[in-house]
C-alpha cells in the first residue's frame, strides 16, 4: 500500500506572526508587510484563535473612503462598513475562525480550503492553541518531491503489492510528476485498483495506464470455421 499520507504539520510554517485583539489598524498592516502574508490569526489568553484578520477584512477601510452611499448600498454592505470603521484587530476579524489540527492530511487541509475559499489556515491544538499555519503553497510541496522517489514508492507500495509475481514485467516511468505504467497482469479488474493506488501517491500528478489484462487475449473464442 502507499507510504502514510504527509499531514499538517509535515508542512507548517514556523514561527507564526499573530496579533492580539487590542492589535491597531497600522499594527497589523506592518505586520503583513513584515511577514510577507496575506492573513494574520488574532490570539488572546495563552495563545488561543479567536480569529483571522485578512486582506479583505483591511481594503474596506480604503474601499469607502470618501464614498457617499445610497440608502439601499448601506444595507446591502453593512457589513464593510462595519469594518472600514474598525480600528482594532478584535473588530476587524472573521471570527469563528477556520482552523485546522496538526494531524490533518493535507488532502484534507486543501479541501477545508477550497470550500472556504481560504489561502492559508491557523493550526492548532486540541485547546485552540496556536502552533503553526499552512498556506496553499505548502500544500504544493509535495508536488516538489523527484520523480525518482515516486517511481520507487510506486513500484515498492504499488506494483509489488498487487502484483508480486509480475512486479519485474511491470514498467513504471515518471516524468515530471506523470506516473506511467506498462505491462501485461493475470487480473484485468486490478488495473483500475492500480490506478487509484498511483494517484494517492504524494506528489503524483496524474496516471497513464497501459497496463492490459492477459485473461482478456485468452478469453476470446476461436472464429469457427466456415463451409462454403
Amino acid at each position: 500500500m502507499p507510504d502514510a499520507a504527509h499531514i499538517v504539520s509535515d508542512v507548517m510554517t514556523l514561527p507564526v506572526v499573530a496579533v492580539g485583539r487590542g492589535a491597531r489598524f497600522k499594527e497589523i498592516v506592518r505586520a503583513m508587510e513584515q511577514w510577507k502574508v496575506s492573513a494574520v490569526p488574532v490570539v488572546e489568553g495563552d495563545g488561543r484563535v479567536v480569529g483571522v484578520v485578512s486582506e479583505a477584512d483591511l481594503l474596506p477601510k480604503e474601499e469607502f473612503r470618501d464614498r457617499d452611499l445610497t440608502r439601499a448600498e448601506r444595507i446591502r454592505r453593512l457589513s464593510g462598513l462595519a469594518k472600514a470603521g474598525a480600528v482594532t484587530a478584535g473588530e476587524l476579524m472573521s471570527t469563528p475562525a477556520v482552523t485546522v489540527h496538526p494531524d490533518v492530511t493535507l488532502a484534507q487541509a486543501a479541501r477545508i480550503m477550497a470550500v472556504k475559499h481560504l489561502k492559508r489556515l491557523p493550526v492548532v491544538d486540541d485547546e485552540d492553541r496556536l502552533r503553526g499555519i499552512v498556506s496553499r503553497g505548502d500544500l504544493l510541496k509535495v508536488f516538489l518531491r523527484s520523480d525518482e522517489d515516486i517511481e520507487e514508492e510506486v513500484r515498492r507500495t504499488v506494483v509489488s503489492y498487487l502484483f508480486p509475481a509480475l512486479s519485474h514485467a511491470i514498467h513504471v516511468s515518471v516524468h515530471d510528476g506523470v506516473v506511467t505504467l506498462r505491462g501485461r497482469v493475470h487480473d484485468p479488474s486490478l488495473i483500475w485498483v492500480a490506478e487509484r493506488l498511483v494517484r494517492a501517491v504524494e506528489g503524483v500528478v496524474d496516471v497513464e495506464s497501459q497496463l492490459s489484462g492477459e485473461e482478456a487475449a485468452r478469453d476470446v473464442p476461436d472464429r469457427p470455421e466456415t463451409t462454403r
